[in-house]
């Protein structure tokens, strides 16, 4: 269990539920002591006392969701890592994030509402959390949200019921930390008709395109009007789907997760019926594409994609895409617009070998249709892999991590550490003179791994460092004086390197170990959650499981320097131009994030200077020198200044501003492949291995090698791991 418990802790978190909790039948109240028999005078997590919840005076009778917000609020204020101070202060924040959950796009409340809301409720959401007052903030508040949705219905039709001028000079600002609630009705009418505009002739310019190959060719009001009802239809859903969801069960869980989430992005409610559901899906038998998908700013993004999965192979789908239609093989797409993530993950799965496409809207602006073929998904697409680049003379080891697997309910089930440990032995028979670890994109994973791997590159000595709430310092330690790499070594990263790659990193970065080479820093989760059931009431674990569960962040990580590696994570050595790096989705973007701080140094003993600055200074020149980084950091900054813009809905602007994007993004798309392939094969060990083996594994290794050969962040980390070999070469002579 301990081991698990660690292996959960440091996997790297997401804002959608139902990605949040892998392995939720193995949670329990580890260290809670309830006894079904014999009520205790306390309860006790992780070792601390809860107070005795008849002890929690209130001026009411409690109701099912008093009894929750009082189990929620009691776990965080004597579990949660850093808890808040209940008051007015923090009232004011609840109440405007709620009303921004409820309606983040500012388009259904009016000015007036937010007003009779605060005159109300600001200063009192603290006082009904302590359940002092009545708990009416959120019904109230959702009671208006659907007074006021009602009133949207008739703007829709009238609205698209007639055409649209796009030859006037119009524009649109979509960004709602930017705009206003409408002051009055004709105002909020006004939004929603640029709004529909918008998506209306974002529709009519793809018909205008598709119209110039048509066999039959339609007028342009004829597209104009088909636009328009492609748009009627879908905002028709959207519609009835927020009407849907506009339950006093909705509103609790949204209000509740305005609270959690206020503590930290990563402490979430589960209600009873959404856990429910996940481990029916959990334990359900499908076949996928492996990307997983998160609500955000009122879209369906990509998520993660598993490695070796369909989405991963691909190479045409990036986290941050934005999903707007599935296709079943060649039938007609269905837009997702308005589709809850539950209801486009079951569209997108289906039968095994069959296809499903993706129309996606990348970060740029551009569309693109992703045709995938679903397979069950299957680990080996996450196992350790990796291969030589043999370059000027000398031979480089890569190693491909995509994650820290474990699996920990088979002892004879695949461990990354034991992999990895394989591999570093397979390279060394290939008479290597360095070693790159490829990190990028792994999200994390077993901490118990982790600490081994580490071991792989020192003699012993702390890896990192655990604190809890109560400031009790733990320090993971490799205690094995083993090495089995004491030569170059390189670690690649970038922002989607979270949790325990950032441990790795760090640790090989602090001990002076190796290079970390990539974006100009890591992810920045450094936080440990565990799962705690709310079904417990005067010290008694209930039988049924009628208040859901709280993931509540307990820890930090800090790195073996003191620092944390929450929000900052760990900045590169070396750093290169990055395609993401505009894209505001690492811990710091977060408002509510956990603050970074640091505790003492760990007693632990560096390595030779590695000449940093040197190496550094080489690769700035050959970056700066060659045409493909120069472009991504010029396409980058623009992208970067191009996010928060106003929209044009002028056609003609429109056209020149998509055929700008497209370009570019085909420029990015050739640009990040090298023109002469780098020299890759299997490694000789190897070779055996790949007989009379299934396709699939065939076609994902020769896949595996073709990446790297063509990769030109590969490409400038093998010749700074040969400048780290000539350095050590000259150090060797003097």
């Amino acid at each position: 269990m301990y081991k698990f418990l660690n292996f959960m802790s440091s996997k790297k978190s997401w804002p959608v539920y139902f990605l949040l909790l892998v392995g939720i039948s193995f949670f329990a109240f580890t260290g809670i002591n309830f006894s079904r028999n014999k009520i205790p005078h306390t309860v006790l997590i992780n070792g601390m006392e809860l107070p005795d919840s008849e002890n929690l005076t209130s001026a009411i009778v409690p109701n099912q969701y008093e009894k929750i917000i009082r189990n929620v609020m009691l776990v965080l204020e004597e579990i949660h890592y850093s808890p808040k101070t209940v008051d007015d202060e923090f009232s004011k924040q609840i109440f405007s994030k709620y009303l921004s959950e409820l309606d983040e796009n500012k388009n259904i409340f009016l000015q007036s509402d937010i007003e009779s809301l605060r005159s109300s409720f600001e200063n009192k959401i603290d006082d009904e959390l302590k359940l002092k007052i009545k708990s009416e903030f959120f019904g109230t508040a959702g009671e208006l949200f659907k007074k006021r949705l009602k009133e949207i219905a008739p703007y829709i039709t009238e609205i698209l019921s007639k055409p649209f001028d796009f030859t006037s000079n119009e524009s649109i600002v979509m960004d709602p930390k930017k705009i206003d609630y409408a002051k009055d009705e004709a105002t909020r009418k006004e939004y929603w008709r640029k709004r529909l505009k918008f998506m209306t002739l974002d529709r009519y310019n793809d018909l205008l395109t598709q119209n110039e190959t048509a066999k039959v060719k339609k007028s342009n009001s004829e597209l104009e009007k088909e636009a328009r009802e492609k748009v009627l239809k879908i905002a028709t859903r959207t519609y009835d789907g927020m009407t849907k969801r506009t339950t006093t069960d909705d509103f609790f869980k949204i209000f509740m997760n305005s609270v959690t989430q206020t503590y930290d992005p990563h402490t979430d409610y589960l209600p009873p019926i959404d856990q429910r559901s996940f481990n029916e899906d959990m334990s359900a038998s499908y076949f996928g594409i492996g990307a997983q998908l998160k609500e955000e700013d009122g879209n369906i993004k990509i998520g993660p994609l598993t490695a070796g999965s369909p989405a991963q192979k691909s190479g045409e789908l990036t986290v941050g895409d934005i999903l707007l239609a599935v296709a079943q093989g060649d039938q007609e797409p269905v837009d997702i617009t308005g589709f809850a993530t539950q209801e486009c993950v079951k569209i997108i799965r289906g039968k095994e070998n069959t296809e499903v496409r993706l129309t996606v809207k990348k970060a740029d602006g551009t569309k693109k249709v992703v045709k995938l073929i679903r397979k069950k998904l299957s680990l080996e697409g996450t196992l350790a892999k990796s291969t030589v680049v043999e370059k000027d003379g000398q031979k480089i080891g890569i190693i491909h991590l995509p994650e820290f697997y474990a699996d920990f309910n088979d002892p004879k089930g695949s461990r990354c550490a034991e992999d990895v440990a394989k591999e570093i032995e397979k390279l060394k028979a290939e008479n290597i003179s360095g070693i790159i670890m490829d990190l990028r994109n792994n999200g994390g994973g077993s901490l118990y791994d982790v600490v081994q791997m580490v071991g792989f590159f020192i003699e012993d000595g702390p890896v990192v460092q655990v604190k809890d709430k109560r400031g009790e310092i733990s320090t993971q330690k490799d205690k094995d004086k083993r090495v089995l790499w004491d030569g170059p070594l390189a670690v690649m990263v970038n922002e989607f390197s979270a949790s325990a790659s950032e441990i790795f990193a760090a640790a090989i970065q602090d001990y002076n170990r190796g290079v970390i080479i990539g974006s100009t820093s890591t992810y920045g989760k450094g936080t440990v959650q565990r799962q705690i059931p709310l079904n417990f009431e005067n010290n008694k674990l209930l039988d049924n499981d009628q208040y859901g569960s709280l993931k509540v962040t307990l820890q930090k990580f800090y790195r073996v320097n003191g620092g944390s590696t929450q929000l900052k994570g760990v900045t590169s050595d070396i750093q290169l131009p990055d395609v993401y790096e505009y894209l505001k989705f690492r811990e710091k973007d977060n408002e509510s994030a956990l603050n970074w701080d640091e505790i003492a140094k760990a007693n632990y003993r560096g390595f030779d200077d590695l000449n940093i600055l040197e190496l550094k200074k080489k690769s700035m020149e050959r970056v700066y020198n060659n045409p493909s980084f120069k472009i991504i950091k010029a396409n980058t900054e623009k992208l970067s200044k191009d996010m928060d813009k106003e929209y044009s809905l002028n056609l003609n602007k429109y056209k020149e501003e998509q055929k700008e994007v497209k370009n570019l993004n085909k420029q990015m798309d050739e640009i990040l492949k090298l023109r002469d392939s780098l020299p890759t094969q299997f490694l000789k060990a190897d070779e055996n291995k790949f007989v009379n083996v299934d396709k699939d594994k065939m076609e994902n290794n020769k896949n595996f090698l073709k990446s790297v050969s063509k990769d030109i962040y590969i490409n400038e980390s093998v010749k700074i791991v040969l400048d780290m070999i000539k350095n050590k070469s000259i150090a060797m002579q003097k």
